[in-house]
Order: C-alpha cells, then sequence, then structure tokens
C-alpha cells in the first residue's frame, strides 16, 4: 500500500511539474529556435515512420530501442550547429554524446545490431507483450508498435533534448554553474556505466555456470537467486534506470544556469524529463511483474531494496 501511494505520488508531481512548466515557463520560441524545431521534428517524424514500417514488415520491434541512444546526439549537434556553437551546447552536446555512445555500445554488446538492419535481439519485453491477451491480434499490436513505440517514444527522446532548444540563444556566458551541472551529469554517466556493467558481469556468469551443465537451484549464490544483488543492485532495484532519469533531469538544470527559466525554475522543456520518469515508471513496474511471475525470491527482495535510489543493502532470507 505504501509503495502504491508513494506511486501515485510520484505520478501527480510528474504531471504537475509538466504543466507548471508549460504556464510558467511560456511557449515563446525566436525565429531561430522555431527553424531549428523544424528540423529536430522532421527527423523526428522520418524514425517514426522507419521504426513502425520496419518494425512490422520484419516482425522485430527494436527498432527504436536501437535509436534510442542515436538520436539525441543527432537533435544535440543539430542543435549546437544552429546555435553556433555555444560554448554551453557544445558542453550539453559532448555529454549526450558521452552517454549515447556507452549506450550503444553497451546495447550492441546484447547483440542487438546486425548488418541486417532490420534483425538483431529484440527486447524481451516486447515479446511478452504480443503474448498478452489485450494486443495479441495483429491489428492491436500495430495500434500499439504505432502509437507507443513509434510515434510515443519517439516524441519522448525528442523532448528530453530540447532543453539545448531552450538554452541555444542565452546571453548568459558559460559559468561556474554550468560547470557544477556537467561535472554532475558526467557523475551520472559514471553511475550508470557501472550499473551496466555490473549487471552484465552477473548474468554473463550466470550463463557460463548454466552451460556447465548445472540447474538454477544449484548454483553457487548469488547467482542461485537469477536475478543480481551484487554491486549498485544490492542497494537498489534499477540503478540504471536511476541513473537515466537522473542525467536528463540534470541536463534540463542548463535552463536555469543559461538564465531562461522562469520563476528560477521553470521552462517548458522540463516536460520531457518528467515524461520520462513515467515511462520508467511503468517499465519497471512491468519488468519487475516478470520477475515476480519466474523467481520466489524476487519478492522478499522488492520488499528490502528501495526501487531507484541506492540506500539499504539487500539481506536475503536465510
Amino acid at each position: 500500500m505504501k509503495r502504491r501511494l508513494l506511486t501515485i505520488i510520484m505520478v501527480v508531481l510528474a504531471l504537475t511539474l509538466s504543466v507548471l512548466g508549460f504556464v510558467f515557463g511560456g511557449f515563446d520560441l525566436t525565429n531561430l529556435q522555431k527553424e531549428t524545431l523544424n528540423i529536430l521534428v522532421i527527423v523526428c517524424g522520418i524514425s517514426m515512420a522507419y521504426c513502425f514500417i520496419v518494425g512490422e514488415l520484419s516482425g522485430n520491434n527494436s527498432q527504436m530501442d536501437k535509436l534510442w541512444s542515436i538520436l539525441p546526439i543527432a537533435y544535440a549537434w543539430i542543435v549546437a550547429v544552429k546555435g553556433s556553437m555555444h560554448p554551453r551546447l557544445i558542453v550539453m552536446a559532448l555529454l549526450i554524446t558521452i552517454w549515447g555512445v556507452r549506450l550503444t555500445l553497451n546495447f550492441a554488446k546484447k547483440g542487438a545490431y546486425s548488418f541486417k538492419f532490420w534483425a538483431g535481439e529484440e527486447d524481451y519485453r516486447w515479446i511478452v507483450l504480443r503474448k498478452d491477451p489485450k494486443l495479441n491480434k495483429k491489428w492491436k499490436w500495430a495500434l500499439f508498435d504505432l502509437v507507443f513505440i513509434s510515434v510515443f517514444q519517439n516524441a519522448l527522446v525528442l523532448a528530453i533534448t530540447l532543453p539545448l532548444l531552450a538554452v541555444m540563444e542565452s546571453a548568459m556566458a558559460f559559468n561556474i554553474f554550468d560547470g557544477l551541472i556537467a561535472a554532475l551529469l558526467l557523475g551520472f554517466i559514471i553511475l550508470e556505466t557501472i550499473a551496466d556493467r555490473q549487471q552484465m558481469s552477473f548474468q554473463t556468469k550466470k550463463y557460463s555456470l548454466l552451460k556447465e551443465g548445472k540447474s538454477l537451484k544449484d548454483l553457487p549464490a548469488p547467482y542461485n537467486l537469477v536475478f543480481n544483488t551484487q554491486g549498485l543492485w544490492e542497494r537498489s532495484r534499477h540503478p540504471n534506470y536511476f541513473s537515466e532519469q537522473a542525467i536528463w533531469i540534470v541536463l534540463y538544470l542548463f535552463t536555469i544556469s543559461a538564465g531562461v527559466a522562469s520563476y528560477i525554475f521553470f521552462n517548458w522543456t522540463l516536460v520531457g524529463a518528467m515524461v520520462l520518469i513515467l515511462l520508467f515508471m511503468g517499465s519497471s513496474l512491468f519488468s519487475e511483474n516478470i520477475s515476480l511471475s519466474k523467481y520466489p525470491m524476487y519478492k522478499d527482495y522488492i520488499h528490502k531494496v528501495s526501487k531507484y535510489v541506492p540506500l539499504r543493502r539487500y539481506n536475503k532470507i536465510k
């Protein structure tokens, strides 16, 4: 009940902040911002069409997953170039590039990319969802693919990068606050890198033990739990999700250091980071429900470990 109440509070808070971003921050774009936004929307629209058409023809609905870490890099540098390569825009674009290259390489290690561009490893969640009675008819899945996977997710990826658009004509010079924000953002990128490496290391070792012919219950601890409880995962159920959300919230802080936020805090581009939080809340809930159905000990893990922020250590039942 406590966790459900916290979820409701988070949803209400994210939606409220999104609305306030528009109400207090306004939506008055300059000609250069409009021109730049038009370019970004065209790229986004092409990506939407690509993801839907290729996803439906190939039966692999991870087309957007492959572009998730690539598109923000393109958007960032488009804005940076249109903004005359202002130092703040260059720093923001470089940080997004570091984030994107790392995430792309991490995804590539999982077999997501292939010379056959439409092929590659598909996210297991799409496979599970296609079997859901609410979506297991072809037309229903096609509609879901169009609206959620192709259109919504592409729009969201564009939205989380829009703080660059907001600051592109700022008259305020790059300052110490920009430097602190950049350092904080880089810190979360490093944290996400550590979390992903710990997860990959755990899963690689687990599957290597299984290939030796051992059953799950005979695996040595902590691999016998099946899910990772080492490193950051000992204190957070989703340290990578925590870092990912924090990265885009921190990127938004550049609108404050650039002096384009109203009432100190508010700018309309806040909506991207807030909607991303809502997406991750739903995604993590779906993933955890799958884990609960497969792993008996996962319920104990949920009760003892925080969902996002790394806090108390996991002490499993003896």
